[in-house]
């Protein structure tokens, strides 16, 4: 049997933290008596009379949390062992996209396992970078359970269906890369890991928006050919390097703490970001040119080790699988919104936002990246990856 979960209080402070990605803070209410000096009956009386007040409140909390309806405790799992998971995550988990997911994960976990499981939520990289903790759960340290990393993070480790993720211009947009995220074939995807023996298991997916290339004031993009003899600061990835030489620029091997003053001491002449992540860091102040080409989705995947998950009980892995539907489905309404909101603000500060109404010339340029990978049995996922679009 069912219950519903969250008062309706919870309910109304979630609803504030949504986009901001604040903590849920949980209140308690505790009352305590003192049983009057009598005689035992009467000692007896009155505590009967306190227990019945407090299942007459709990009733009503009860009744409160059924109105508001965010969650439904599977008490087969609120029954079993107590667990907690840490959870790592590599950039702030307030005011970023990805916190906001990590969030509401670690709130319908704990809020759907009726407090069987506590999600410990480690933000701002204080595990340690995203290789790092990789690493670190591949090699069964047991230091992290659970992180939030780019899709594309287990490349190197032999997910290669992953890479097919990263190639150019894949997704038309976000409705085409949420068809992929929510279909049978993304679980296929997800699942690589674990039947590789990583030592690790996806479990969904998210996204922070399509990264788009910014570049100084006096050298703007509009198209493949303007980025001619360019240098453009990308991640140290081989798909994404290939991207800017096929595009005509040179790759420039820059940290991401550098970019800025790479930018405005003129080291480099642009890089690529997520719309949300090029505002938050300040870098349209010293790179005002936003060329909205959308060349890869900023998609993210959530793991787990195979060691954590094997502690889980039946109902608790149902409990984590629910959870990171929720989680994902909220990323997509957070990860929208915040992205048309910074592009308003932009706006508003005069950027120069350069649309790309054709991509065909992008694509064109970038084609032998999808040939080099996307062979073989990829070929066939690739080709379905892209049918989901039309």
């Amino acid at each position: 049997m069912k219950k519903k979960l969250l008062s309706a209080v919870l309910a109304s402070a979630m609803v504030a933290t949504l986009l901001t990605g604040c903590g849920l803070s949980s209140a308690e209410t505790t009352a305590e008596t003192t049983a009057p000096a009598a005689t035992e009956a009467a000692v007896e009386e009155t505590a009967a009379a306190e227990t019945e007040a407090a299942e007459t409140e709990a009733a009503a909390e009860t009744t409160a949390a059924e109105e508001a309806g965010e969650y439904t405790v599977n008490e087969t799992a609120a029954a079993d062992p107590a667990i907690t998971l840490t959870m790592a995550e590599v950039n702030p988990v307030e005011n970023t996209i990805c916190g906001a997911m990590d969030l509401k994960f670690k709130e319908a976990v704990e809020a759907i396992s009726g407090g069987s499981i506590t999600i410990d939520l480690q933000g701002g990289g204080v595990l340690g970078v995203e290789a790092d903790i990789l690493d670190g759960m591949l090699g069964g340290t047991g230091t992290v359970d659970v992180c939030r990393i780019s899709a594309f993070a287990l490349n190197s480790y032999g997910c290669d269906k992953a890479t097919l993720l990263s190639l150019p211009y894949t997704f038309n947009d976000r409705d085409h890369f949420w068809t992929f995220a929510n279909s049978d074939l993304a679980k296929e995807f997800l699942n690589q890991s674990s039947e590789l023996g990583l030592g690790v298991r996806g479990l969904y997916y998210g996204e922070e928006g399509f990264r788009h290339f910014f570049t100084a004031e006096d050298k703007p993009i509009s198209s493949p050919a303007d980025m001619a003899g360019m240098k453009i600061r990308v991640s140290n990835d081989p798909v994404m390097t290939a991207m800017v030489e096929n595009l005509g620029a040179t790759p420039s091997p820059v940290s991401m703490a550098e970019i800025y003053q790479s930018l405005q001491n003129g080291t480099i002449d642009g890089a690529e970001q997520p719309t949300a992540n090029y505002k938050s860091n300040s870098f349209d102040e010293v790179g005002p040119n936003l060329t909205m080409d959308g060349h890869t989705l900023g998609a993210m995947m959530t793991i787990i080790t195979d060691a954590a998950w094997d502690k889980l009980t039946e109902a608790q892995q149902e409990v984590i699988m629910e959870a990171g539907a929720i989680a994902s489905n909220h990323c997509r309404e957070v990860s929208e919104a915040k992205e048309n909101e910074v592009l308003e603000q932009l706006k508003a500060d005069g950027r120069n936002i350069i649309e790309v109404a054709d991509k065909s010339e992008w694509q064109a340029a970038c084609s032998p990246i999808v040939d080099q990978y996307a062979t073989g049995d990829l070929a066939d996922l690739y080709q379905q990856i892209l049918d989901m679009g039309k």
